[in-house]
């Protein structure tokens, strides 16, 4: 499937640690998007680097969210993860703050959809955009278009390529009561928008086949609400949320958002972030629960009803 990392995993593969990673900068990693470089074989993540070791007086005050860069993990073994550096993003078509890309191979290169937004800000009252790049190699990139879709904020993109072909995207149109909205492409360039899919708040969307069907996970702030479509086009949600509840273990034990899957045949794992504000540090320092991590899951389908174990041991083991 295009855009899909092909991961094997098994029992005797390696166990992931929690957190799956840790911003060695900022302390907030968030809005994985995760593939294989095709020259390398290594597994490269593009994250939103948020810059949660901010000191801030006013506990209102965001700009912990702006001026983010988009940080860049790589892993042989899809466990260990190895810091590498900040994205080289253009400023000619960006700005100063960068969330939530979302990197994919289609059509013979690379391509990445990246919010921006245009400044640093103390509060959320401030436009946002997508815009499209494109790379040879996941390092150089080069600006394509800004998506024009109808609001002047609209953040967090997932792009997926249909059976009878063309792209539909999806994205958080924040004039829509931060509503789920669809798009589509037949050359991932221009976009029509077309329907609305979800009636409550949410972020973050991705959308990907598995198991004989699409499914559209996305944040709903308490947990992640699951839809699942036959088509790509008709959507029925899920009952209820999954990563709700806290989990047991060190660094997990807050609620899951921003998800990114990870797809193996008729397995798939979810990757999320977790705020820190329930764990021991928090307790003496309220900065503390800005600071997010990344972790790892494996998904169970039954009877087209999606659910997570967060506290199992997820075994990895990448190949080529």
């Amino acid at each position: 499937m295009i855009g899909t990392l092909m991961l094997l995993a098994a029992a005797g593969g390696t166990v992931a640690p929690k957190p799956l990673f840790r911003d060695p900068v900022h302390d907030g990693a968030a809005d994985a998007s995760t593939v294989r470089d095709r020259r390398t074989g290594e597994w490269v993540m593009f994250y939103t680097n948020r810059r949660a070791d901010l000191p801030m007086d006013d506990p209102r005050d965001v700009r912990w969210v702006h001026g983010t860069a988009i940080g860049v993990a790589r892993s042989k073994d899809g466990a260990h993860w190895t810091y590498g550096g900040t994205a080289e993003i253009p400023r000619a078509c960006t700005g100063e703050t960068l969330w939530a890309p979302e990197v994919q191979w289609l059509a013979g290169q690379w391509h990445m959809w990246l919010t921006v937004v245009p400044g640093v800000f103390r509060d959320w009252n401030a436009p946002r955009f997508i815009v499209h790049l494109t790379s040879p190699d996941l390092k150089d990139w080069t600006c394509g278009e800004k998506l024009e879709l109808g609001s002047d904020r609209v953040i967090d993109a997932s792009v997926l390529a249909l059976p009878k072909g063309g792209y539909q995207l999806f994205f958080n149109d924040e004039r829509q009561d931060k509503a789920i909205v669809t798009a589509d492409s037949d050359d991932l360039i221009h976009w029509t928008v077309k329907d609305r899919l979800t009636r409550t708040p949410g972020e973050g969307p991705k959308a990907f086949r598995w198991k004989g069907r699409y499914w559209l996970i996305s944040d709903a702030w308490k947990g992640l609400l699951v839809m699942r479509s036959d088509d790509g086009r008709h959507w029925t949600t899920q009952p209820g949320h999954i990563l709700a509840t806290p989990g047991l273990q060190p660094t997990d034990r807050a609620k899951g958002q921003h998800p990114d899957i990870v797809v193996a045949g008729d397995r798939a794992y979810i990757l999320y972030f977790v705020h820190q504000d329930g764990e021991d540090e928090a307790k003496a320092s309220p900065d503390w629960k800005r600071r997010s991590v990344l972790q790892i899951a494996e998904l169970t389908e039954k009877d087209g009803v999606i659910s997570v174990d967060r506290e199992a041991p997820t075994h990895v083991r990448l190949t080529r």
